[in-house]
């Protein structure tokens, strides 16, 4: 019997094309928690950008953020893991001496060093305003739950995982990648969760799209892939559903029985 199930946000409960949640999925979402089953965000995103997103007045028993770094709920802070402080120093000097641009992610706010071309184009792509510009020294003070280096090759890619030796990566973007502690991710953060809320994972499932997704398909009973997911991606999934405009959600969660 499934007691609990993880959303990702961008292309899952938030389509690309209209910008906005389909109504079959607000139907989807008030059905489960009528039913008592448990619903969870289970996204990259940070609680600022979520604010802005029009999810904000949708109801989620508790939000795990930053693929898995920072899950919290009404009540308090779940489970919160930070990028050790050695590899924040490491990426600093980097970019001091080889600038790029990169988002640094602490708690309550997120911040870049500077603005361009491929900066704007991701946050274009995900309906999402320019992150504040501030000086990333901060990391060296405030703990650092996820950076995010914007327009780098897969060869620079790899030369700022070799300095930040307590962290691996996820490429959700051509442009953009997550950088996040090396024990950490979606399936981490849900795992957490499952403890806090004394759930199973045998009784749980994920809908997802991308690759930050794969880790949870793989940790929950079912993982659901979109039908605009990667193909790739869905490869890694239990189930194919439709495409989040043509209601994915509300048909998956049909063919379970879960409605």
């Amino acid at each position: 019997m499934i007691k609990a199930i993880f959303f990702d946000i961008d292309g899952t409960l938030l389509s690309h094309k209209t910008k906005k949640v389909p109504s079959s999925t607000k139907k989807a979402l008030q059905l489960l928690h009528e039913k008592g089953i448990y619903t969870f965000i289970a996204s990259g995103r940070h609680i600022s950008e979520m604010v802005d997103l029009p999810i904000h007045d949708l109801k989620f028993d508790a939000f795990i953020t930053l693929n898995g770094q920072y899950c919290y709920n009404a009540k308090e802070v779940i489970y919160a893991l930070p990028i050790h402080s050695q590899d924040i120093k490491n990426i600093l000097h980097e970019i001091k001496n080889k600038p790029f641009p990169c988002i640094f992610v602490e708690d309550k706010k997120m911040y870049i060093n500077y603005h361009n071309k491929a900066v704007q184009i991701v946050q274009d792509s995900i309906s999402t305003a320019l992150p504040d510009i501030n000086n990333l020294n901060r990391g060296l003070t405030y703990p650092i739950y996820q950076v995010i280096p914007y327009g780098i090759t897969e060869d620079r890619e790899k030369d700022i995982l070799q300095l930040m030796p307590h962290c691996k990566q996820t490429r959700w973007h051509s442009l953009a990648i997550d950088i996040i502690p090396a024990k950490g991710g979606k399936e981490n953060g849900i795992r957490e969760v499952l403890k806090y809320y004394q759930i199973n994972p045998e009784e749980t499932m994920a809908f997802g799209d991308g690759w930050n997704d794969v880790d949870m398909f793989e940790f929950c009973k079912i993982g659901i892939a979109m039908g605009n997911a990667d193909d790739d991606v869905k490869k890694k999934a239990n189930y194919i559903t439709k495409d989040i405009d043509d209601d994915g959600i509300y048909h998956a969660l049909k063919h379970f029985h879960i409605l």
